[in-house]
């Protein structure tokens, strides 16, 4: 769906911004990637218009697939992965379902057991509560999760948590393509829209679980979603 009207305040339609925002958190595109693969369909843009952008429309996009997104399962896997900022290392704690839907990222400066409360009290304020919850073997969760959901069943063994490590993967391979993010606040809206992309662009489309067919419906559904959202900025 093309949607030849433009924001306001924007000179280029929501078609291209939309697309510019999708190919950043699809795939591990750096910006000047972006203004590449514009200017060979003849629209000239410049890299800081992209990260501009990027920067302003995450957070719409964000929300508006997790109003769209389906109930995860009763299984949900918590790890956590360093992440170099301006020479400083910071802690971005992520949570998936039994099935890599990703449920929630938070970038904080610590791994102890206060930014474990702050990040499970985010989760389940959001989500439903688990029947089990699943960590690698850092003890800051051991205390949280008795306290604050004492029914749930909590599994602290490394060898479960594969769901949740192949989901660090796009991260990475982003951070590796940028060199590193630039600011906190840009990785934390960058690396949460990538997480609610891959919901509805990878895990539900299937590529290695569904059949070719399954998987048009999946992505017309996906997509569906995506333009439902930028016809929306035209009332932002």
């Amino acid at each position: 769906m093309y949607i030849s009207k433009a924001p306001k305040r924007h000179r280029f339609p929501v078609s291209i911004i939309s697309h510019v925002v999708w190919l950043y958190h699809r795939f591990n595109n750096s910006y000047r990637d972006i203004q590449e693969q514009l200017a060979y369909r003849g629209i000239i843009l410049s890299h800081e218009t992209i990260r501009s952008w990027c920067y302003k429309f995450a957070a719409h996009f964000r929300n508006a697939i997790r109003k769209r997104e389906r109930k995860p399962t009763d299984k949900c896997h918590l790890d956590e992965m360093t992440v170099k900022i301006n020479s400083e290392v910071f802690i971005l704690w992520r949570a998936v379902d039994s099935e890599g839907y990703e449920l929630d990222v938070l970038l904080q400066k610590r791994r102890n057991k206060k930014p474990a409360i702050r990040f499970l009290a985010r989760l389940l304020g959001s989500y439903p509560v688990p029947r089990v919850i699943i960590t690698d073997k850092l003890k800051s969760y051991l205390k949280p999760i008795k306290y604050m959901r004492p029914k749930a069943e909590h599994r602290s063994h490394k060898g479960l948590n594969n769901r949740v490590e192949n989901a660090h993967q796009p991260t990475r391979r982003k951070e590796k393509i940028l060199i590193k993010f630039k600011s906190p606040n840009s990785a934390q809206t960058t690396i949460s829209l990538m997480g609610k992309v891959s919901n509805i662009f990878a895990v539900d489309v299937g590529r290695y679980t569904k059949t070719a067919s399954e998987q048009r419906v999946a992505f017309v559904a996906a997509k569906t979603i995506w333009d439902e959202a930028a016809q929306r900025l035209l009332a932002a």
